[in-house]
């Protein structure tokens, strides 16, 4: 194959020298001009297609793997922009424009929160609790919300209230179920029965055991005397006069006492009657801070309520020790009597009630008396009384007379048996008075007042 030049120089056919452009012929006689065309023309034709495809190829590949970089960075910057947003939101965290929707965060992240946040309650019935009001809510909220926790208290022969503090646990005063095992409750329409689960007769508060509780009967939350101020208002809530449902007073705190038997007593203007005794003292939020308990009577506006946290040791099986009773407490220290006195006056009370019903019952013997003695009655002991059939409660104070007009000896027996009865009641009671230190000259005078002194009762 004949070698080709270049563009500096040509190769010469006949001896194979190079010779340059600028000559024409060469030393061995060979003109430039007797070169093959074909020769001449491939040569610059051949070399400068060759480059050009690789440079091409170059070209594309190059872009091919620029082109794939810049998709793999954008890629991966999009992948982990949301991290660097979460840590400048960590370091310097902006105010959310209301106007902007909230992005969604990430797992793991609560986004700070600014402004007001308004939760809506569950949809499920509370089964429990009554939700306590906000200490903004006004009074109608708040016992709205407290009187279907507000039980009447039925304890035979007395009433009074008390507030569940769990659906089957009932707070009173112990002196409205004293002397009873079990109790009769009323609350928002439902009717319980409860038992006498614990007692403190020092401190006067007793807890309640509901036997058929219902699990979604409202109760209302304790808190502490600690908390209440003089001049902080608060709401009484109960069963005045035992029949007088859902009686609502207001007041303000007077002072919070504590008695020389370590009892800590709210004082109050807010009116507690009798039959409030047991109901709950509620603060501006609902919460219990005291237990309704008494009056003083030579006062106005003088109520009192054992502070809650007295229940809340109950509750846990500590009760509170004292020597004598809150009440004790307080008219010691106002000079009132003394818990002699206070007991030496309801035991005169307890025998004027038997006294007065003895009377009642003694009126119908009389008009008995009086139909049939003439026919039945030969002759009967004087008792010196208001009260010819007082003779029958006398060993042999009665003869009966003969007539075959009327059945005496049957109406002589139910005479006796109805005297009897009375006779019975009256001892039972001028026992039990003398006991509460009630003196004689007292009794007399009770009996005295109803017809019905004899020297037989004594």
């Amino acid at each position: 194959m004949t070698e080709q030049g270049d563009q500096f120089s040509w190769v010469c056919p006949s001896c194979g020298r190079r010779v340059p452009t600028r000559f024409e012929e060469c030393r061995c006689g060979f003109k430039k001009d007797e070169l093959p065309p074909a020769v001449v023309t491939e040569v610059p034709a051949a070399t400068p297609a060759r480059s050009g495809a690789a440079a091409s190829l170059l070209i594309i590949l190059g872009a091919a793997i620029g082109l794939g970089i810049a998709v793999y960075i954008v890629q991966s910057h999009k992948e982990q922009q949301p991290a660097p947003q979460l840590q400048t939101e960590n370091v310097a965290p902006r105010t959310a424009d209301p106007s902007e929707p909230a992005a969604p965060a990430a797992d793991g992240f609560v986004a700070p929160v600014t402004g007001s946040i308004s939760l809506r309650p569950s949809t499920e019935p509370a089964t429990n609790t009554v939700a306590a009001p906000t200490p903004t809510a006004s009074i109608e909220d708040i016992v709205s919300n407290a009187l279907p926790a507000v039980a009447s208290i039925d304890a035979g022969n007395s009433r009074g209230s008390g507030f569940f503090v769990r659906p089957d646990l009932v707070v009173t005063n112990n002196h409205v179920i004293e002397g009873q095992s079990s109790v009769t409750l009323q609350a928002g329409g439902n009717k319980y029965t409860a038992r006498v689960m614990s007692a403190s007769p020092a401190i006067d508060l007793a807890l309640l055991q509901v036997y058929n509780a219902n699990p979604r009967q409202p109760t209302l939350r304790l808190g502490t005397a600690a908390s209440a101020r003089p001049g902080e208002e608060v709401i009484a809530i109960g069963y005045a006069l035992g029949a007088l449902s859902n009686t609502v007073t207001r007041g303000i705190v007077s002072a919070v006492r504590e008695t020389q038997n370590n009892v800590t007593l709210i004082q109050t203007d807010a009116a507690i009657n009798p039959g409030n005794s047991g109901g709950p003292l509620l603060d501006r939020s609902g919460t219990v801070i005291g237990i309704n308990s008494m009056i003083i009577s030579k006062g106005q506006g003088l109520g009192f309520a054992i502070a809650v946290d007295h229940a809340v040791s109950l509750m846990n099986g500590r009760p509170d020790v004292s020597t004598t009773t809150p009440m004790a407490s307080l008219r010691q220290a106002i000079g009132g009597p003394s818990e002699a006195d206070t007991t030496r006056e309801k035991g005169a009370e307890d025998y004027a009630q038997v006294v007065e019903w003895a009377a009642r019952n003694g009126n119908q013997i009389d008009a008995s008396w009086q139909r049939n003695a003439k026919l039945c009655v030969a002759s009967a002991t004087s008792t010196s009384s208001d009260h010819p059939w007082f003779a029958l409660l006398l060993p042999n104070g009665v003869k009966m007379a003969v007539s075959n007009l009327y059945d005496c000896p049957g109406w002589l027996d139910t005479t006796k048996q109805n005297a009897a009865e009375i006779k019975a009641k009256m001892d039972e009671a001028g026992e039990a008075a003398r006991r509460q230190g009630v003196y004689p000259g007292t009794l007399r005078e009770i009996r005295q007042k109803y017809r019905m002194d004899w020297s037989g009762w004594n």
